[in-house]
């Protein structure tokens, strides 16, 4: 596999909910992101094109087709890519089992860390009520939601103005709302509740917007968030260790305290 210089090495990286062909996606920080890191197995776990917006209204900008050739370069290069389709992207769940441009096309998958934990990888779309049995007040929530990040985007300009670095203010609102985090905590203990099921040792999956690892009844359940609000991955070290960076505030530190090859890391790892 070609290596860079500037890139830290991981064996897997799980990214999801990148929503590309939106106004609210960062691409320019996932860009960032997928320059600086590299790894043997990159898991897509859903919503990387977003369908839903792209119906609406066409916005594809040139930094959004720079993902994706980022993303099939790293395949060219050798890494083995799983694409696991999610809600916004659901009609590719039509061509599971196929592969297009080197990228593995499944419904789900199981993955073995280095230290032998066996973990499900889903979306999670399925686990959500609303959108499982409610579509029509889950388009009505994206299209708040799609405004809430459209204010993010400005409030950030300003910020940027006045020398702030970023911070999702959408993230931030969504976490003090008491409803917001019932909601976050009975996804994850269906999620959890479902790899029990399946008698393995833990869940990676996105859907919700919200990164965290925890162990819930012996279970890990682990997200590895978003592309519009927190930008943040989950990565599994080659001792099977595993951490959600927040890629702004990794690059934040790396311009304080770390030399430019090598950004910094934080989170929660287990």
């Amino acid at each position: 596999m070609t290596r860079y210089s500037n890139t830290r090495e991981y064996r897997t990286i799980w990214i999801s909910d990148i929503h590309l062909g939106t106004r609210g996606c960062k691409a320019e920080f996932l860009l960032d992101f997928l320059r600086c890191n590299d790894a043997e197995t990159v898991y897509l776990v859903g919503d990387i094109v977003d369908g839903w917006q792209l119906r609406k209204s066409w916005y594809w900008p040139q930094t959004h087709n720079d993902v994706v050739q980022k993303l099939l370069r790293k395949v060219r290069h050798g890494t083995r890519m799983i694409y696991v389709p999610g809600n916004h992207d659901e009609w590719l769940r039509d061509y599971a089992g196929l592969w297009f441009g080197g990228v593995e096309m499944l419904d789900e998958a199981v993955h073995v860390t280095a230290d032998g934990r066996r973990l499900l990888i889903i979306h999670g779309d399925s686990f959500d009520m609303i959108v499982k049995h409610a579509r029509w007040l889950a388009m009505l929530g994206d299209s708040a939601y799609t405004l809430a990040l459209w204010v993010n985007n400005h409030f950030n300009r300003v910020r940027r103005v006045l020398g702030y670095e970023y911070w999702s203010l959408s993230a931030f609102l969504k976490l003090k709302v008491k409803n917001a985090v019932q909601y976050i905590g009975s996804f994850a203990d269906a999620l959890a509740d479902e790899a029990r099921r399946r008698d393995l040792d833990g869940v990676v999956c996105g859907h919700i917007h919200h990164a965290e690892i925890r162990d819930l009844g012996g279970v890990l359940y682990c997200n590895d968030g978003d592309w519009v609000e927190s930008c943040t991955a989950l990565v599994e070290h080659f001792d099977g260790r595993l951490e959600i960076l927040e890629w702004t505030e990794c690059r934040s530190l790396e311009h304080i305290e770390m030399t430019p090859e090598l950004p910094g890391l934080v989170g929660a790892d287990l």
